[in-house]
């Protein structure tokens, strides 16, 4: 929390994260330079998120079936009280939710002409906990909006050009708050892991993720395996699995940091999910969550990019501060980060 920063009585402050997730991490090994470069990146992120204090936090971030699912699956949703389920390495808990700020949010965004579903009991997996755990080390957290985004089953994954327009009307609502908000996108970059579809041959699997299910020990267990041996297939080549896009991820993050985020529009879904993968939708959080910021505000102060093949993650990391207005990119044309 930032109590006691002068600049708490300011109205509207905003910043972005952008911040990919891997279940596999801390569970696939990685060739030391690469843990290395990834910790350090990850460590950057957590000193641009504590030094900036943010008085709270709008997460967004997808599911991944733990606990969303097809019976009923909104495009949209923002959750007054979150639970996590306990996904792969993730502890179980409850998220410090803003209750009544997340339900004016939703109040807001219905006279904008939008029509998010709201959740009185939303359950979370590594998408939303894992930026938590990497920041603030679990639940103790500033007062969050949990703001959910479908990115793995179609045909209701959300288009660009709407997932833009909702991050600029959360814009504007923010934009009346007193305090600082860090805007996180959780998600992406490229990557296309084993979460299965409607399109699945067994009608087991389909039902799986169809009918609303408590995360058992089996399950847990059996999604870390399979997602493990995707990473290690992919690692070593595997024709089956599908690569991972660099030239797609960094022209992903140039256009978030640029600011020049209508130029998105345009992208095609099928095309997301044919160059980048089918998670890839996943990187719509960003988008989301960049939308957010004063429409002046362009470059970062902290980018960095690494293709990781055993985390199954084109792997992202993005700090802007909308309070300062960067003039210019941080990073050379490699994407590196400073």
């Amino acid at each position: 929390m930032s109590a006691g920063n002068s600049l708490n009585t300011v109205a509207g402050q905003r910043a972005f994260l952008g911040l990919s997730h891997t279940p596999l991490l801390g569970v696939a090994p990685l060739a030391p330079q690469t843990e290395a470069d990834l910790m350090g990146a990850l460590a950057r992120a957590r000193e641009e998120v504590l030094r900036w204090a943010p008085d709270r936090v709008v997460l967004v971030a997808p599911d991944h079936y733990n606990g969303f699912f097809n019976e009923l699956m909104p495009p949209f949703c923002i959750g007054t009280e979150a639970d996590s389920v306990g996904d792969y390495t993730m502890p179980t808990g409850k998220l410090n939710v803003d209750e009544a700020t997340a339900l004016a949010c939703a109040d807001f965004l219905l006279d904008e002409g939008f029509d998010p579903a709201i959740s009185r009991r939303m359950k979370v997996d590594h998408g939303f906990v894992q930026p938590l755990q990497l920041l603030w080390g679990g639940f103790e957290t500033p007062p969050v909006i949990p703001v959910f985004v479908n990115a793995v089953a179609p045909p209701v994954i959300p288009r660009v050009r709407r997932c833009r327009q909702l991050g600029e009307a959360l814009g504007r609502f923010l934009g009346q708050l007193p305090g600082r908000t860090l805007l996180i996108g959780s998600g992406g970059l490229s990557h296309e892991p084993p979460v299965p579809t409607m399109d699945h041959p067994d009608p087991a699997v389909r039902e799986r993720i169809t009918l609303r299910s408590d995360l058992t020990e089996e399950v847990r267990l059996r999604k870390m395996h399979a997602a493990a041996a995707a990473g290690q297939a992919l690692e070593t080549g595997d024709p089956s699995i599908k690569p991972l896009n660099p030239a797609w991820d960094r022209q992903w993050m140039d256009a978030l940091e640029s600011g020049d985020l209508g130029a998105l529009d345009g992208l095609a879904e099928t095309a997301i999910a044919e160059e980048a993968g089918r998670s890839a939708h996943e990187s719509k959080t960003w988008l989301i969550a960049r939308a957010a910021l004063p429409a002046h505000v362009r470059g970062s102060s902290f980018r960095h990019y690494q293709p990781i093949n055993a985390l199954i993650a084109g792997f992202g990391v993005m700090f802007v501060d909308g309070a300062l207005g960067m003039p210019g990119p941080a990073v050379g044309p490699d994407g590196k980060s400073d």
